[in-house]
């Protein structure tokens, strides 16, 4: 947002001013929580207050002061002048005023792991999402009193809890703040202990989690991953996990995390190794983006987008590492950990906005692109999470098959850790490819050029090869290729996607048009595949929809069933270079 230099840049202020925020919430089905911000010590006639529009980790303007109603200012019991000079942007006439009390409220009814959430059970708060900032004291301790609604709620977090003052916190900056989220509640919490340092596990709602089987797995995934480091840059540790009706996501902090996953999630095997990866995720994080971080993101501009092209190594190879920790923690094997990795090889391979995107470009248009998906996204776009997972696969196999598994990508996280993360000291996309090259002891820069900078196709036959793999293509259907995803919604049955240059696209199918027939007989999600199979490709078929509520049928001509599926497959008859390739890589 372009704004004029009086708003951009307020006058300087004392830094002697004390900032007091106080959380309330009277009436949690209202879904308000109250705020108050008290600061004593002021000593200038205008006060400026800002409020965040995103929060670290999660790459996405949302607007957080769109939530925020009743504000008020006060000295002393009289009311203060206020106006609003932008949308995240409020400023009091102070009159000389030394103690001032703001007063906001802030709807909380969003159960993500990057916004507020208040209801009759709990309140969870990220402080992006509930806290002003001001201008020039982003550095200044903030002090942080929760009133509970009820005397059995409880509170979970990290900040540093005052000396006889109840239920009082304090962070010593705002970005502690910002970086520090907040349950209140009847959340289950379960202490233990890894490495001498104590964690705990705090689980919102009710499910089928089997706390003392996460506890003893994430103990695990802690272990592998501070081994890899050389051990944990924090005191303590805290896992907020909520269990949702259908939710799914984590949000990293220094020595925390927040994770959302459906409540029913954690019976079956392959469910629960998934919320394990998502643990190995977020927990990886905390030496990944929260401490070695792109320049870009090493001082927060709260404010507007903070562009990097480094996203791909932030969260994609924190996503290669989270297929690989689990297995080096024994939760699931070698064939599982292929598997998981054979999954997201697929999607890519089936994600036509490979070949429109770069990884880099992926990597710098998160905050108009990722969160922000459409019917069309996946034709004109590749995530960073994704294909940075995938180039991360194909570096640590390049590094680990020159030298026979005695150097590996955990060289290069470890070289990052030690130059970049234990200072904090923000890294440059350059920095971090010639850190890469060093380790692999040769130039990369076509490397990068072709697979970051280009949509060239990842080559992965060439890098498996070394360890005995090789990408298998299997087709799960044989049916004709149309080239749609259709859903049922509401007895409706909704293309929800039409792929760029398919069949569909080329006969006028539109995504959101409702799909009626083929062939003048009715057809749904479930029966589509099916029907389809009694044609051949090159077969023209009648198309009937619901177009913008009006009625077409649309000539399409088939065309020849589509690989949808890749394997990755181990050859017949290793050598013994590449039996020990492989084990020194997946111990199989």
């Amino acid at each position: 947002m372009t704004e004029a230099t009086s708003i951009r840049q307020p006058k300087p202020i004392s830094k002697t001013a004390s900032l007091f925020y106080q959380v309330a919430m009277s009436q949690p089905a209202s879904h308000l929580f109250e705020v108050t911000l008290q600061i004593s010590g002021w000593r200038s006639p205008t006060l400026d207050l800002k409020m965040p529009v995103w929060t670290p980790g999660s790459y996405l303007v949302r607007e957080y002061a769109r939530h925020l109603q009743d504000f008020s200012a006060k000295s002393g019991g009289k009311e203060l002048t206020s106006r609003k000079l932008s949308k995240n942007y409020w400023q009091i006439a102070t009159a000389n005023a030394a103690e001032i009390k703001v007063s906001y409220r802030i709807y909380a009814n969003d159960l993500t792991v990057r916004t507020n959430h208040l209801d009759a059970t709990h309140g969870y708060f990220n402080g992006a999402a509930l806290f002003f900032f001001v201008p020039g004291l982003e550095q200044q301790p903030i002090k942080v009193k929760i009133t509970p609604p009820q005397a059995d709620w409880h509170i979970s977090t990290t900040l540093v809890k005052v000396d006889n003052e109840d239920n009082t916190f304090l962070a010593p900056d705002f970005d502690t703040l910002v970086d520090t989220p907040v349950e209140i509640g009847t959340q289950q919490v379960y202490n233990f202990e890894v490495l001498g340092k104590p964690h705990s596990l705090a689980v919102w709602s009710q499910g089928n989690a089997n706390p003392e089987q996460i506890i003893a797995d994430t103990t695990k995934v802690i272990e592998a991953e501070a081994e890899m480091f050389g051990g944990l840059p924090y005191e303590q540790y805290l896992f907020l996990l909520h269990l949702s009706g259908s939710g799914y996501g984590g949000l990293e902090h220094k020595d925390c995390c927040t994770l959302n996953y459906p409540r029913f999630g954690f019976r079956d095997r392959e469910k629960y190794e998934r919320f394990m990866q998502l643990v190995a995720h977020e927990f990886f994080h905390l030496w990944n983006v929260k401490r070695i971080r792109p320049q870009a993101l090493e001082i927060f501009d709260y404010e507007a987008e903070n562009y990097t092209t480094s996203l791909w190594f932030c969260e994609g190879t924190t996503s290669y590492y989270d297929a690989i920790i689990p297995l080096r923690a024994g939760i699931y094997d070698s064939k599982t950990c292929l598997k998981n990795l054979s999954k997201d090889i697929s999607k890519y391979f089936n994600t036509i906005g490979r070949n429109v995107q770069p990884l880099g470009e992926s990597s710098y248009d998160a905050w108009i692109k990722l969160y922000r998906r459409d019917a069309y996204s996946d034709n004109n776009q590749i995530s960073y999470y994704l294909k940075g997972e995938l180039v991360s696969l194909l570096l640590d196999l390049l590094i680990r098959a020159k030298y026979q598994n005695k150097r590996s990508l955990d060289d290069v996280m470890r070289l990052m850790w030690s130059r970049c993360g234990q200072e904090e000291i923000g890294f440059s996309e350059t920095q971090l490819r010639e850190t890469i090259a060093e380790v692999a002891a040769e130039n990369l820069d076509d490397f990068f050029t072709r697979y970051i900078e280009t949509t060239e196709e990842l080559p992965f036959d060439d890098y498996l090869n070394p360890f005995g793999l090789y990408l298998k293509t299997v087709s799960e259907s044989d049916a004709p290729y149309l080239g749609i995803r259709v859903q049922s919604d509401s007895n409706r049955e909704v293309i929800e996607y039409v792929a760029a240059g398919s069949p569909a696209a080329l006969g006028g199918i539109d995504a959101k048009d409702q799909l009626l027939a083929i062939d003048g007989i009715k057809v749904d999600a479930k029966s589509l595949d099916e029907r389809l199979k009694d044609y051949q490709a090159e077969d023209k078929i009648e198309v009937t929809v619901f177009h913008n509520d009006e009625l077409k049928t649309l000539t399409v001509t088939l065309a020849h069933p589509q690989i949808n599926r890749y394997e990755l497959a181990i050859s017949d008859n290793l050598s013994q270079s590449q039996q020990q390739n492989l084990l020194g890589w997946l111990g199989k």
